[in-house]
């Protein structure tokens, strides 16, 4: 698995004009194809009388699926580069929609080219971008007198707690990078006198 990835902030919407055409570009993260995909059929629900809906879409950490549909453009024109700005800028797990009003003054392959990877860009300027980090998810179990201290004590060292559950001992669901596990277990045994112990789960992604 990757070690970390980018991805846009926030879903959003930026707007530019060229030549009387307006293009709408609608940015979202999408964790599968099929969320990207229904995305897309969102997009077009919205905007049923445009010229044109135009997408790309880079999914997984190392940018494994990548398609893109230049939707009645000239071949090339509005696909591809909108999926080149996504590469270029290093994002992932992310789909991009360009939404056209034709204006009535063509624009020629080139300027094709240069809008629909512009408005990307743009988009991402406007709405931001974050990175996730992979962590090793793990559950440590610990007793009622101690588990209030101990959930204050890890959000304090800046680990990422993601769930407590009280029952007959308390269990804390965190996120630690692969590096951090060995250190982890003895910062553990420290501060609880031995008395917690924990479980290595799966792995995940995370905001850094």
């Amino acid at each position: 698995m990757q070690e970390q990835y980018r991805t846009v902030a926030r879903a959003g919407v930026h707007e530019s004009e060229i030549n009387r055409s307006r293009f709408l570009c609608a940015l979202a993260p999408a964790a599968t194809e099929e969320e990207a995909q229904e995305f897309v059929v969102r997009v077009r629900k919205e905007h049923p009388t445009a010229t044109h809906n135009c997408y790309a879409y880079v999914i997984g950490a190392d940018a494994s699926v990548q398609k893109a549909s230049d939707d009645g453009e000239p071949g090339g024109t509005a696909g591809v580069p909108m999926l080149q700005m996504l590469t270029r800028r290093e994002v992932c797990y992310v789909v991009a929609v360009v939404t056209r009003y034709y204006g009535g003054v063509k624009l020629g392959a080139g300027g094709l080219i240069r809008a629909y990877g512009g408005v990307v860009g743009e988009a991402l300027d406007a709405l931001g971008t974050r990175t996730r980090r992979r962590f090793r998810l793990a559950t440590v179990t610990v007793g009622h007198q101690r588990a209030g201290r101990l959930e204050n004590e890890l959000r304090a060292t800046g680990r990422t707690v993601r769930a407590v559950r009280y029952a007959a001992d308390v269990t804390i669901e965190i996120a630690l990078p692969d590096a951090e596990v060995e250190e982890f277990r003895r910062w553990l045994a420290d501060a609880t006198a031995g008395e917690a112990r924990v479980e290595l789960g799966g792995e995940a992604y995370d905001d850094a």
